[in-house]
């Protein structure tokens, strides 16, 4: 399996149903097909890679050296360039493209994106605490969080206390994701449960980098089927 990822486009939210009765959540992804732009081995740079291109762009929102650098590799524009490190680079030339058949053996995996933004929020939404008592000399700071600081030593609130302020926006990954079905003709892949972001939100897809041994829902499932079908022990 290749080191490589896809990006791709959060459409959102809908649920698959299996024979056996289960309704499971699933996200659904708008994956677009990466092209090989450039191949980067490790006298270059001192480690092997490989740069994908993904989504078309309109020439004239190009910057001048962009332009330089798409007609010297004889490619048409890619809206957005990314790098993945390889420990083979022979499986990849300059012109090659990838789609969803990369994770045609792949049960899981790891996705990457940007989580809704929240604004700025209090100590109570953005850090779960109580806030301050409801009554008995509590007035206004009901949902204040507090003391920040100390007293004259060391005089100063420390950096990264828990404290009010920008909530959400943040790059974040979700690990050991599993991949309910693929649908290769329209490019979509469908993932079970939730993923950080809003609809349209982009989303790296990654092979999951640990080695993990849980069941699938469609594993799950077949080992009930085999429990059902072991007759039960006759009674004496």
């Amino acid at each position: 399996m290749n080191e490589i990822g896809l990006i791709g486009k959060k459409i959102g939210m809908t649920r698959e149903f299996y024979k056996a009765g289960q309704s499971v959540p699933v996200t659904v992804l708008k994956i677009e097909k990466g092209r090989v732009i450039n191949v980067i081995n490790s006298e270059q740079r001192g480690y092997n890679a490989v740069q994908l291109g993904f989504g078309k762009i309109k020439n004239s929102k190009l910057s001048k050296a962009m332009k330089g650098f798409y007609s010297k590799k004889n490619t048409e524009p890619k809206k957005k360039l990314k790098e993945f490190r390889v420990k083979n680079i022979e499986n990849f030339k300059p012109g090659n493209e990838f789609g969803l058949e990369i994770f045609q053996d792949t049960k899981f995996v790891d996705v990457k994106s940007r989580t809704i933004g929240k604004g700025f929020a209090g100590g109570m939404k953005r850090h779960n605490f109580s806030g301050l008592r409801a009554t008995h000399g509590v007035s206004v700071s009901h949902r204040s969080h507090g003391s920040t600081g100390q007293r004259q030593d060391p005089g100063k609130v420390f950096k990264g206390k828990k404290m009010a302020g920008h909530m959400g926006d943040k790059i974040r990954t979700k690990q050991n994701i599993e991949i309910i079905k693929s649908d290769i003709d329209n490019n979509l892949l469908f993932l079970k449960g939730s993923i950080p972001g809003s609809k349209n939100t982009e989303v790296l897809v990654k092979k999951s980098i640990k080695n993990i041994k849980k069941l699938t829902i469609k594993e799950k499932i077949e080992v009930m089927e085999k429990l059902k079908k072991v007759p039960e022990k006759k009674k004496k």
